[in-house]
């Protein structure tokens, strides 16, 4: 028997009782029971006790000829497909006591160190990424809403303009900093991206502190502390289950993590980072110039073939981040980082805040996005702004290279992704 709280089983030993007997018949496996018995020393290798039976009862069968999951290995792409059942293999029952595990090291970390813990809003009228791939939200019917005028369409919408899921608790994160100092939002986050890469869902969780008077080497500082102590925590605390990960998903699990804690994270600006790979004579299917945001084949490659650790990338140029990014004095890159870790390339992405009204008003005008939606995030700026610093951490990816699990679908109990919104 086993209860999921773990991979351990418990053998129980039935005698062959008359009363017992015909509920054995009933038992294959995925069913569910009780069992009353006593907890004796057991004479068998492997386990130290076993549980000898008094009384049995059969809560739910499992008809053999139907249930999907057997006694053998199945494929992640079949597991995927009966995700309501998938827990109950060993894999994915510890995958779920892993993020439940790191769920609570996040909340342990920014605790010990002061920060507030606050709920950001899911539906938002703002687009933080200034990259309109939002999922919209309406309380119309479709028939209804192409029946309608633009103008009349926006004045029947139950927000009486046009909502979306958000793709980052950030800004709202700013705004509570502004007040309160430092804080962070841990919740759902949602990108209506077509992509069906191992590293993106359209559903996800994102880890988002704020400081207040902090600048981009805080904000560093305070990323690498948080990948240490959660690589730490999963080492202490769930090394039961990261066996598992270490014997039967990726063998390199072990010294990936404890690689992680061996030294210091490298830090260069991203220009530097240009030319290692322009001139590490490697051929890479995206190529390589000064303003190159960097692909999955370029963070792995500084991670895990250049330097062999995490690295930290920043001072971006501006032209390849978010319209929020303190302008650096150069007037051409922005105070912006991303964390590397191997096997998963980007893991955090962050930045100081544009604190100055003028430099984020002609940031927004020259992305594009119009400042009436964001008069509010403006007004930060006009009363009482000060330097502050935050970043995103993708929950999702962080339990990747906890587990050494390579596809973010089999990391989430129930994934979102392009053409699939099963169960």
């Amino acid at each position: 028997m086993n209860d999921g709280s773990c991979l351990a089983n418990v053998q129980v030993l039935v005698d062959h009782t008359p009363e017992l007997l015909p509920l054995l018949e009933r038992l294959s496996t995925g069913a569910a029971c009780a069992v009353e018995g006593e907890v004796v020393a057991s004479p068998a290798a492997g386990q130290k006790w076993e549980v000898r039976a008094a009384a049995l009862t059969v809560y739910g069968e499992a008809d053999p000829e139907t249930y999907p999951l057997q006694k053998k290995r199945h494929s992640d792409e079949f597991l995927r497909t009966i995700a309501h059942l998938r827990p109950r293999t060993n894999k994915y029952g510890a995958m779920l006591r892993v993020r439940s595990e790191m769920a609570l090291a996040v909340h342990d970390f920014f605790h010990g160190r002061g920060f507030a813990h606050i709920h950001a809003p899911i539906l938002t009228g703002s687009d933080c990424e200034g990259a309109g791939e939002m999922f919209r939200v309406s309380n119309l019917e479709p028939a209804t809403a192409a029946a309608l005028s633009p103008a009349d369409r926006e004045a029947a919408e139950f927000f009486g303009r046009p909502a979306n899921l958000t793709v980052s608790g950030q800004l709202e994160a700013e705004m509570l900093a502004l007040a309160l100092g430092n804080v962070y939002t841990f919740g759902p986050t949602f990108r209506a991206e077509n992509s069906n890469t191992p590293k993106h869902a359209a559903e996800f969780w994102m880890v988002e502190p704020e400081m207040a008077f902090a600048d981009l080497a805080e904000d560093m500082d305070l990323a690498e502390e948080l990948v240490c102590a959660l690589v730490r925590h999963a080492l202490s605390h769930c090394a039961e289950d990261l066996a598992l990960f270490g014997n039967f998903v990726d063998k390199t699990l072990m010294a990936t993590l404890t690689g992680i804690l061996d030294k210091p994270f490298v830090r260069l600006p991203h220009a530097e980072a240009i030319r290692v790979l322009q001139s590490s004579g490697k051929h890479f299917e995206f190529p390589v110039h000064a303003d190159s945001d960097l692909q999955t084949e370029h963070e792995r490659f500084l991670c895990e073939e250049h330097f062999k650790r995490p690295v930290i990338v920043y001072d971006y140029p501006k032209e390849i981040k978010a319209f929020y990014m303190r302008l650096n004095d150069d007037g051409a890159t922005v105070a912006a980082m991303d964390l590397l870790v191997p096997r998963i390339g980007e893991l955090v992405g962050g930045s100081q805040r544009e604190e100055r009204l003028d430099v984020l008003q002609s940031r927004m005008a020259a992305a594009g996005l119009p400042a009436e939606p964001y008069w509010w995030y403006l007004d930060s700026r006009r009363y009482g702004s000060v330097p502050h610093a935050g970043f995103g951490l993708g929950f999702e990816r962080l339990l990747m290279l906890v587990t050494g699990i390579a596809n973010i679908r089999d990391v989430i109990a129930f994934p979102r992704t392009p053409r699939n919104l099963e169960f």
